[in-house]
């Protein structure tokens, strides 16, 4: 049966297909506009399936502040080219997914995947996308923090994100400070908000290569466990979040420069994610 040119683009206006893929599935399907869709996203599977163990390295990531500030939300959109990353249909599809995910109150990826999209589930519309741009696409991130106050923020390349949560502000606009603080987070990527919260296991490292270290330079064995807890410090001063130095004042700690905006403001929670 002949296809209309009418048809071709309700149909790509309904999928966002290619024009020459919404022909050739409208002729498969004699027209049914359904089972034609039902085509165009077998096709989107078949191409997702294939790329399957493809590695998305670029892509972007958007953020978000809700509940009058309470609430951040920060989710990656990743895919396998810089180019595709930088499409702006890329930009809003991810922007959309976060939405949704805020709309819905979703708390995972999984949770994400299984929302409603349309007609279809927030999945099948990857499946689908992938079909249409030709390229694996995933979430490969999605983050929450809630506190007193969230801050969020954005790289210039538009691949890493950062959430502040911060207490204590005394209702304090917190915006600049919290900007300053996500800034540092982006640069420094510290491992944990203080020395409670680094992981034992990277602890007991770090003690093993502070003795090791020492015997190294000859220190007497006596010494090492002292010489060791003294490096321990030293890691804790640069790799912990309230105990690193503030980059734009590096006479002050992160804790000392938050104290100096609002008396007894700190960081409750944080969460860093960059894509590559």
């Amino acid at each position: 049966m002949a296809i209309t040119a009418q048809e071709v683009n309700k149909l790509r206006q309904m999928t966002g297909a290619g024009m020459m893929d919404c022909k050739k599935a409208l002729t498969e399907a004699e027209g049914d506009f359904e089972k034609a869709v039902d085509i165009l996203r077998k096709k989107g599977q078949k191409v997702s399936a294939s790329r399957a163990d493809r590695e998305t390295k670029e892509g972007v990531a958007v953020a978000k502040v809700v509940n009058n500030g309470t609430k951040g939300i920060l989710l990656t959109l990743t895919c396998e080219t810089d180019f595709v990353a930088k499409n702006e249909e890329f930009g809003a599809f991810a922007n959309t997914l976060l939405d949704l995910a805020v709309e819905k109150g979703a708390t995972s990826i999984e949770g994400i995947l299984a929302l409603p999209f349309d007609s279809i589930t927030v999945a099948e519309k990857i499946t689908e996308m992938t079909g249409k741009i030709g390229e694996k696409l995933e979430i490969s991130h999605f983050e929450i923090v809630e506190a007193e106050s969230v801050v969020s923020y954005i790289h210039s390349n538009g691949k890493l994100g950062v959430l502040v949560g911060l207490t204590n502000t005394s209702g304090t606009d917190v915006e600049e400070a919290g900007k300053d603080v996500a800034m540092q987070i982006a640069a420094m990527n510290p491992v944990a908000l203080d020395k409670d919260g680094v992981d034992a296991s990277m602890v007991e490292r770090e003690i093993e290569v502070g003795k090791e270290q020492a015997r190294a330079e000859g220190k007497p064995e006596e010494m090492l466990e002292k010489i060791a807890m003294g490096k321990l410090a030293k890691f804790y001063k640069e790799n912990t979040l309230l105990s690193q130095s503030f980059v734009k004042d590096n006479n002050k700690t992160i804790a000392q420069y938050l104290d100096s905006v609002s008396k007894g403001m700190t960081v409750s929670a944080f969460k860093r994610v960059s894509i590559g």
